[in-house]
């Protein structure tokens, strides 16, 4: 790491952890400042995890180095939280975001150092409830910014297989028989076990068709961070045929990705074939299983230009195939009396378990928010 203030930082880090009573060496600092060259230094998430990884070898030594990680870059004294939530609450709290002047100026120094203050909280908070529609192409782009750091939490489901745990339902007879040992046979103390839980498949449908040009962008930042969230998810695209984007998402450069995923897809800004798109997705990837047991998230406005009979069917057939479909509506807003006009969402309710707004940053943030409970 080229940039010596943050090396120190890190330092005093690994300092602050041996003083606690963990165990890090000299190679575990130089493993540390290495594998923090490739991530962000400013942020806490990289921070955290990436000394996580490489500080910590001993499962009983993560308590501690949250306790340390929250006082030494958070300057907070507390019990053992969940630390990463709160790294995640204060990056968003305290995010400053460097985006593009919407008028140029002529004295360059001023221009710089005004670019340097980028956005306040309440700009953040305006942008978040402002429709994608009505954003000019600065605010585009600094909600692209924001997303970014979307960290998107994917639905989990329980497992049959059980894990040791501090307390549960079902008693850890082996272990209790083992622990007993120790007391002469007297079982002092009962040890339990929980049902282990493993992450659900996330399917994404984008319509990337003319009547939602102006979102399209949006969602596709948003299917992104989920992307980067977790290994199982799946992102399509369809207009008029469907498109399979998911390995174009992988890149660490947001921009770039998106534009690769947007090269791949040669019906951008064409017509609708809901219908004709899923039913290839069930043909073609659904018998395979990759919908088995999915959160499928279908981002459209429903304006199918295709036979309402193979809408119907096609849907029919995903929700019997997937765990929970959910359908995200730019049109349908913050307005709970909101009635679908189109044909193609008046057939596609009937199978929808879940039908959410997806005109605004606040939108897709309740959409994150839900997915951990679509169990």
């Amino acid at each position: 790491m080229a940039d010596a203030p943050f090396v120190a930082a890190l330092v005093g880090f690994a300092r602050a952890l041996r003083d606690a009573g963990v165990t890090v060496g000299t190679g575990d600092v130089l493993t540390y400042c290495a594998a923090m060259d490739p991530l962000d230094p400013t942020d806490l998430a990289d921070l955290y995890w990436g000394g996580r990884t490489t500080l910590i070898c001993r499962h009983a030594d993560l308590e501690t180095y949250d306790e340390v990680f929250a006082r030494y870059f958070l300057g907070e004294d507390l019990d053992a939280p969940d630390v990463l939530l709160r790294v995640h609450s204060t990056e968003q709290a305290f995010g400053v975001l460097n985006v593009p002047l919407t008028e140029p100026d002529e004295d360059l120094e001023q221009r710089e150092e005004e670019t340097s203050l980028g956005l306040t909280a309440s700009d953040v908070d305006i942008l978040k409830a402002k429709a994608f529609a009505a954003c000019t192409e600065q605010e585009r782009a600094a909600l692209r910014r924001i997303m970014a750091r979307i960290r998107l939490t994917p639905p989990r489901r329980q497992t049959r297989r059980t894990r040791p745990a501090p307390r549960g339902r079902t008693p850890d007879l082996r272990r209790t028989v083992r622990q007993s040992m120790r007391t002469g046979g007297d079982p002092l103390r009962l040890r339990w076990r929980t049902r282990r839980y493993r992450l659900r498949p996330l399917v994404l449908f984008l319509d990337v068709s003319g009547s939602m040009a102006d979102y399209s962008r949006a969602l596709m930042q948003f299917a992104y961070s989920a992307r980067r969230a977790a290994a199982k998810v799946e992102v399509f695209c369809f207009g008029s045929r469907l498109t399979r984007i998911t390995g174009q998402l992988q890149g660490r450069d947001p921009d770039a990705a998106i534009d690769q995923a947007a090269r791949t897809v040669v019906d951008w800004d064409g017509g609708t074939r809901i219908g004709e798109s899923l039913r290839e997705f069930t043909r073609r990837w659904g018998r395979r299983g990759l919908a088995r047991g999915a959160v499928v998230v279908i981002c459209s406005d429903g304006l199918d230009r295709g036979d309402p009979e193979v809408l119907d069917s096609a849907l029919d057939r995903l929700s019997r195939q997937c765990h929970r479909l959910v359908w995200v509506n730019p049109h349908l807003g913050d307005d709970p009396g909101f009635r679908a006009q189109s044909l193609g969402m008046m057939v596609a309710a009937p199978h929808v378990d879940k039908m959410l707004p997806g005109h605004d940053l606040r939108s897709l943030e309740r959409l994150a928010a839900l997915l951990p409970d679509l169990r």
